[in-house]
C-alpha cells in the first residue's frame, strides 16, 4: 500500500519530531514543509523535502493527502480552517486551538465539510494508557471513586529564556497539565466541576509554576492533580512512561485510579484487588500487566493514515479536544475566582 503524502505546517521541535517518525513509517511520508523561518528552510533541504514560506501556497501546490499542523497555538484555528477549506484532513497538535470558541469553530467546519480532524493528544495512542482504559471500561475496578495524577518535574533555568514562557499562558497548566487532564477524561469521562489553586512563589514570574486541582467527573468520581515545573521529582508521565528517549526513565507510578472493587496505577499497570473477603483487614492481591511497548507518535501517524482512508474514526476528535481544553482553562478560572467552576463549553 502506498504511503499517505503528508505536509507539515510548522517546523519547530514537535514538527521536526513528526518528520523523524515519518521518515521510516510504513503508512505515511512527509513530502513538504511550510514554515517561513530560515532554520526551517535549512531543515527541509537537509531532509530532502520541498520547502514553502507560506502554507497556503504549499497546500495549493503540493495537494497533500493530509496536513500536520504544529504552529503556535494562536494560529491553529486559522491554519486548520484553511486546510479544511481545501479538503485536506488535519492532524492538529494540542491544544486544538487557542480558545474554546475557536476549537468549536474548527470542529464545526470539519464536521460540515466532512473533512477529518484528529487532535494530537498523543498519550491516547500509548499502549499503556489504552490498556488502562480497557481495564477501567471492563468494570474490573467497580464504580470509580478517586483518581490522582502527579505532573511534577524541574525545568532548567534556560527554558525560561524565551519570554512567552514567563507570561500568562506559558506555564505548566496549559503546556503540561492539559495532557494529564486529557488522560483523566480518556479514562473516566467528562469533567463537570473544577477547583484550583495556583502559585508562582518559587520563580516569581507572571505565570504559575505550581498548581493543585480538584476535579469532579460526571460519573461521580473525584480527582486530584498536582503540577509543578520547579519540583525535583520523578513523578511525571514523561519520566515514568518511557515515551521519549531524551528523558531518563524512572520506575515509578504517576497516575492512580481507585474503584469500589479494585485500584489501578499507571504507567506500571498495577491492579490491587481483594480475591476473598473485602475489607481493610483482608489481604490485597497485586497483579501487574505489561503491555507491548510502542511509540505513541508512530501509532498516531498510523491512525491518521487510517482516519484519512475512512477506516478509523479519530481517537481524539475536535469535540473531544475542545472538552479537554475547556477543562484546562477552568483550572485558571477556578484559581482566579477562588471558587468551583464548570468547564465553559
Amino acid at each position: 500500500m502506498s504511503r499517505r503524502r503528508l505536509a507539515l505546517i510548522g517546523a519547530g521541535a514537535i514538527g521536526r519530531m513528526h518528520v523523524e517518525r515519518a521518515r521510516s513509517h510504513a503508512q505515511c511520508a512527509i513530502v513538504a514543509i511550510a514554515d517561513p523561518s530560515p532554520q526551517a528552510e535549512s531543515f527541509a533541504r537537509d531532509q530532502g523535502l520541498r520547502w514553502f514560506a507560506d502554507y497556503r501556497s504549499m497546500l495549493d501546490d503540493v495537494r497533500p493527502e493530509g496536513a500536520i499542523v504544529a504552529t503556535p497555538n494562536a494560529t491553529h484555528a486559522d491554519v486548520g480552517l484553511d486546510c479544511i477549506a481545501r479538503g485536506v484532513p488535519v492532524l492538529m497538535e494540542k491544544p486544538v486551538a487557542d480558545t474554546v470558541e475557536q476549537a468549536r469553530q474548527l470542529n464545526d467546519a470539519a464536521l460540515g465539510a466532512r473533512v477529518p480532524l484528529l487532535v494530537g493528544h498523543h498519550r491516547r495512542h500509548n499502549p499503556i494508557l489504552r490498556r488502562a482504559r480497557d481495564i477501567v471500561q471492563s468494570g474490573r475496578l467497580g464504580k470509580p471513586v478517586t483518581a490522582t495524577a502527579l505532573a511534577t518535574f524541574y525545568k532548567p533555568d534556560a527554558y525560561f529564556d524565551i519570554e512567552w514562557r514567563r507570561r500568562q499562558g506559558g506555564g505548566p497548566v496549559l503546556i503540561n497539565l492539559i495532557h494529564d487532564i486529557d488522560m483523566m477524561r480518556f479514562l473516566l469521562g467528562d469533567i463537570v466541576d473544577v477547583q484550583a489553586l495556583t502559585s508562582n512563589a518559587v520563580r516569581g514570574f507572571e505565570v504559575e509554576d505550581t498548581a493543585a486541582v480538584i476535579l469532579r467527573f460526571a460519573n461521580g468520581a473525584l480527582g486530584t492533580l498536582a503540577v509543578s515545573d520547579c519540583a525535583a521529582s520523578p513523578w511525571n508521565w514523561d519520566l515514568a512512561a518511557g515515551e521519549a528517549a531524551h528523558y531518563p526513565r524512572q520506575q515509578v507510578n504517576t497516575h492512580f485510579v481507585s474503584g469500589t472493587d479494585a485500584s489501578l496505577t499507571l504507567p506500571q499497570l498495577d491492579v490491587w484487588e481483594y480475591r476473598g473477603g473485602k475489607g481493610w483487614h483482608e489481604p490485597l492481591t497485586h497483579e501487574r500487566t505489561t503491555p507491548h511497548s510502542g511509540d505513541p507518535y508512530a501509532e498516531q501517524l498510523r491512525h491518521f493514515a487510517a482516519v484519512i482512508a475512512g477506516a478509523e474514526t479519530p481517537v481524539c476528535s475536535g469535540e473531544d479536544a475542545a472538552r479537554t481544553l475547556a477543562a484546562t482553562f477552568a483550572v485558571h478560572r477556578a484559581a482566579a475566582a477562588g471558587a468551583r467552576v464548570a468547564p465553559a463549553l
